[in-house]
């Protein structure tokens, strides 16, 4: 109970992606804090692209992000094709030049895991961090860990 894995809906090429353990999460925030540090260089926990969410059916907190859809619902959406796959993590991610600000990907994505930055004007999305995901690398608790093949071994 309270696991979420990708692995059945996930794009063949993912190479890396997140599986959650909702009933290990402590709420501490940290997985926000070092994602928003790593994207940012700032902790600025308003544009992490990992949310937590307390108090909810699913246990004390629930860890919202990106799952890396196979069929990708956000990219179909967008209108500048602003999010293309990334061919070295196999991670959906987000180009920020390209992107209109729209909201097309927010209202497409099933798992309310894409945001547009009002100050940016840009959405934001979950992008693996080039395949060395910062969340589950800080997690105390190993609430969020990694499955699949590790790029630093390439």
């Amino acid at each position: 109970m309270g696991t979420i894995s990708g692995a059945s809906h996930l794009a063949a090429e993912v190479n890396v992606y997140l599986e959650i353990h909702a009933e290990k999460c402590t709420g501490c925030r940290i997985c926000e804090n070092f994602c928003s540090f790593h994207h940012e260089r700032a902790v600025w926990p308003e544009r992490s692209r990992i949310t937590i969410i307390a108090q909810s059916d699913e246990g004390p907190f629930v860890l919202n992000v990106c799952r890396q859809c196979e069929d990708a619902p956000c990219a179909a959406a967008c209108p500048v094709e602003a999010i293309s796959l990334d061919e070295r993590t196999g991670a959906w991610v987000m180009d920020a030049e390209e992107c209109i600000g729209c909201g097309a990907c927010v209202e497409a994505c099933p798992y309310g895991a894409i945001f547009v930055d009002e100050e940016l004007g840009v959405a934001l999305k979950c992008d693996l961090c080039g395949g060395e995901p910062e969340c589950a690398a800080m997690c105390p608790s190993g609430a969020i860990t990694v499955l699949g093949s590790s790029l630093q071994s390439r």
